[in-house]
């Protein structure tokens, strides 16, 4: 077996959470991002703009503050909106404040934030 056939299956084997934790350390330590490459396009600064300046106006995160009266609708949209199981999404919703999604564009922050809010959530933009 190859040594790329003995990662997959560790890959296989690891959690929604542990596979989550795993993308986000291989792109802090390669400096690559997972995101889809026309975003990345999207997301390059203008000639002669400094890169990391750019790149904190474009990457914001969505903090779910609180969850208001309807805990199971919130619960229902948060795993919607960041594919993870109902055990993760209980546990992001059940200790609130929690970022919801991070790294993200503006307007798609924007986009969340009226969705959680319509539900009654209390939702930040950082």
């Amino acid at each position: 077996m190859s040594a790329v056939d003995e990662i997959l299956e560790k890959i296989e084997a690891l959690t929604l959470i542990e596979a989550a934790d795993l993308v986000k350390k291989m792109e802090d330590k390669f400096g690559v991002s997972a995101a889809a490459p026309v975003a990345a396009v999207a997301a390059m600064p203008a000639a002669g703009a400094d890169t990391a300046e750019a790149a904190e106006e474009t990457e914001v995160s969505v903090i779910l503050a609180s969850v208001g009266s309807n805990k199971i609708n919130v619960l229902k949209e948060v795993r919607a909106l960041t594919g993870l199981g109902l055990k993760e999404a209980k546990e992001l919703v059940d200790n609130a404040p929690k970022p919801v999604k991070e790294g993200i564009k503006k307007e798609e922050a924007e986009e969340i934030k009226k969705k959680l809010e319509e539900l009654g959530a209390t939702v930040e933009i950082k």
